[in-house]
């Protein structure tokens, strides 16, 4: 469920855990019980595990900035053969 920040006059900033559909609903201030509006706040995409953020931020990078490459990288791969039908022998 997502978690939306709301402002009380008072008391500050506090979180609120709520589903979507209750998105736009006024929320009261735990320590007061005041009327508290509403902070739209950046999604926490911080939240993701490492691996899937630097992937997520390798394609947005990559639609306007590719990487070119100047040099052969990693190991050389190994040599195929060509395959054998069973019937013959080696």
């Amino acid at each position: 469920m997502p978690l939306y920040v709301f402002a009380c006059p008072e008391c500050g900033s506090f979180e609120v855990e709520r589903p979507m559909a209750e998105s736009g609903s006024r929320a009261c201030c735990p320590a007061c019980e005041r009327e508290a509006r509403r902070l739209f706040t950046p999604p926490r995409l911080a939240r993701l595990a490492a691996p899937v953020r630097r992937a997520l931020e390798t394609e947005e990078a990559s639609a306007h900035e590719p990487r070119v490459m100047t040099e052969k990288r990693g190991r050389p791969m190994r040599q195929r053969r060509e395959p054998v039908p069973p019937w013959v022998m080696h």
